[in-house]
């Protein structure tokens, strides 16, 4: 590798806290700060009250809402919580089967909210994105229906970073009663926000992803026209009785920083950010073989989804340690599976693992971005160096992997027609009499591009779902030669 300093590219996942954000959250930690509680009746309360009322303001200019409009919370997971089960607690009571639209690649905070309600009855709509990551209007007017209560967007996909067109969705809720909820949590502070302009009833954002504090967020509620929830929790009348609790002042003023820094820097993040991601790309893409995830979409400017055709997923990140990027959502890096996002767009298996998601943000730097550039490409030519899937042709791949299950008693066929065929023996009476006519509609194949050109002629009516298993055994047999 050209080289060994630590590089961080996962602003996705978190952002370091600005030096401003730390200086002004670390003046309402001690006795000689703004440590009270703001709502203490005496003059110490009514200086952290006040801190919380100017941090408020900021994050209403950066949105463009009136700062009673906004409910601090400890992040976009619990705001899309009170936001989408709050919103069916008022609304749904009077309906006998509620109706919930989303999308299928929604981030987890929202997608195990659907199915929270869906085992409570409520029908559940996921939409399906195009091939870019996108929701059209027309998509969410045709699932409309008359007992539809809400409608949750994301704003900028977490892992394409995609824009979502949330005003043409607004306006064709206009005239519906559905509500628009919108987790904006990776666009808040990365591009332009206007709440009023958008069309958004509810919003939910966190600030450690825009150079705040982990554990601060918030939601905002529309007021004109009203949208109206239900608390989540309860145990005091605070923030309008719709989150109970005493409000941590140091965390409040730190995302209350994070807005009022980026009202300022925005354009010039957006540019700077922009730039570094062109420079990413065209030095990925003089690769073969490099797709660059949603590239037909507007995409934010610190995302790019990159896969690489011909390599095993695991060993990206293993042959990476020194550039902290990730290959999905940092918030489901723990279940192991391939990206739940990558296979909505059509992705198989094999391809949503061979992926990173590569964010940059205010601090990466050009030097950042060319050394990683290089490191990258530089594993991706050693890996493939040593992919069967990238350096053998068909019949080479196909023998090998026919040898490892079978044997001497696999026999590879070159047929009059030019494709090929394989006949097997000794797996006993269930490929007894199984011919299988392979051919594969990718460069270096997938399980699923070769299960799709496989035509079974059996006797037994088991066949396809053990055929499938069989194939997927044999390649990862091949993966691990």
């Amino acid at each position: 590798m050209s080289t060994v300093k630590p590089i961080y590219l996962d602003y996705a996942a978190t952002t370091p806290v600005a030096p401003e954000v730390a200086q002004a959250m670390n003046a309402c930690l001690t006795a000689d700060g703004l440590f009270a509680n703001p709502a203490s009746d005496h003059a110490f309360g009514d200086l952290a009250k006040g801190a919380v009322t100017k941090a408020a303001n900021a994050l209403a200019k950066l949105l463009n809402c009136n700062s009673d409009e906004l409910v601090f919370t400890s992040g976009a997971t619990e705001s899309n919580n009170l936001a989408i089960k709050g919103a069916f607690e008022f609304y749904a009571a009077r309906l006998e089967r509620p109706h919930f639209i989303t999308s299928k690649i929604e981030h987890k905070a929202v997608l195990d909210v659907a199915e929270w309600l869906e085992q409570r009855g409520v029908l559940v709509t996921r939409l399906e994105p195009d091939s870019n990551g996108l929701i059209s209007a027309q998509q969410v007017a045709e699932a409309l229906t008359e007992d539809t209560v809400l409608v949750s967007i994301q704003h900028v996909n977490n892992e394409l970073g995609c824009i979502q067109p949330i005003a043409e969705i607004a306006k064709v809720l206009a005239n519906h009663g559905a509500r628009l909820h919108v987790d904006a949590a990776q666009s808040v502070g990365k591009i332009t926000v206007d709440v009023v302009e958008l069309g958004i009833d509810y919003l939910s954002l966190s600030a450690h992803k825009f150079y705040g504090p982990k554990g601060a967020g918030a939601l905002y509620v529309r007021s004109q026209p009203r949208a109206r929830l239900r608390p989540q929790q309860h145990g005091g009348l605070q923030q309008q009785g719709l989150r109970s609790g005493t409000l941590p002042v140091h965390q409040v003023v730190g995302l209350g920083k994070a807005a009022e820094v980026a009202n300022e820097s925005l354009a010039a993040d957006m540019q700077t950010i922009g730039a570094l991601r062109e420079q990413l790309e065209q030095a990925l893409s003089e690769l073969d073989g490099v797709t660059i995830n949603a590239a037909g979409a507007e995409r934010v400017a610190g995302i790019c989804n990159v896969s690489f055709d011909g390599i095993a997923g695991d060993s990206l990140l293993a042959g990476l340690p020194h550039i902290m990027l990730s290959s999905g959502s940092a918030c489901t890096s723990d279940n192991g599976e391939p990206s739940y996002v990558l296979r909505a767009l059509g992705h198989d298996d094999r391809s949503a693992e061979a992926s990173l998601r590569i964010s940059i943000g205010r601090f990466t730097s050009a030097a950042d971005i060319e050394a990683a550039a290089a490191d990258i490409s530089e594993l991706v030519t050693q890996l493939r160096s040593v992919s069967p899937w990238w350096q053998l042709d068909e019949s080479a791949v196909l023998a090998t992997a026919m040898s490892l299950a079978w044997g001497d008693e696999a026999k590879l066929l070159r047929n009059a027609d030019g494709s090929l065929s394989w006949k097997a023996a000794g797996r006993g009476e269930l490929l007894a009499m199984l011919p299988i006519a392979l051919t594969f509609y990718e460069k270096h194949g997938s399980v699923d591009g070769l299960v799709a050109a496989i035509e079974v002629d059996l006797e037994i009516a088991t066949d396809r779902r053990y055929l499938l298993l069989l194939v997927e055994d044999l390649f990862r047999e091949l993966d691990s030669q």
